[in-house]
């Protein structure tokens, strides 16, 4: 895992793999000189629904060969980055743990229900500010 989210080239823009530009909005790495230099040379842009953005902890799934570029993130882009390529039933499950960050009551069922949905453990983490330890405490032990 790396901790920089990348740019890469889809080799076909209908396949699921990453959030295409558009649908993310502005992330300030595009205007850099080294993405603008990285999008000339790949003949795209910007609005390209071929060029699309993953978060560190995917960015494993990019196919071998494709063309990619490493580039920073605020806390708020990659979080926009991460909603929405998730299913929807995900993200709403995540939306609910954002919410939660501020309020302790109903918890363990909040929780077990993100589990249940495929929030993996990491992110319950992420979302909700709970210490790791406090997750496996309560039995959510699975990533």
């Amino acid at each position: 895992m790396t901790d920089d989210a990348y740019l890469f080239l889809a080799t076909d823009p209908a396949a699921p793999l990453g959030v295409p530009l558009p649908v993310v909005g502005d992330l300030e790495c595009l205007e850099t000189s080294a993405v603008r230099a990285w999008l000339d040379a790949q003949g795209a842009s910007a609005g390209s629904r071929e060029v699309r953005v993953l978060p560190p902890e995917e960015t494993g799934f990019i196919p071998e060969g494709a063309e990619r570029l490493p580039v920073p993130l605020t806390e708020e882009e990659l979080e926009r980055v991460r909603r929405a390529g998730a299913p929807d039933a995900v993200a709403r499950i995540e939306a609910e743990l954002l919410d939660y960050r501020d309020r302790a009551e109903g918890r363990d069922e909040l929780l077990r229900k993100a589990l249940a949905a495929g929030v993996p453990r990491h992110r319950v983490v992420e979302l909700t500010g709970l210490d790791p330890a406090t997750v496996a405490e309560y039995g959510l032990s699975s990533s």
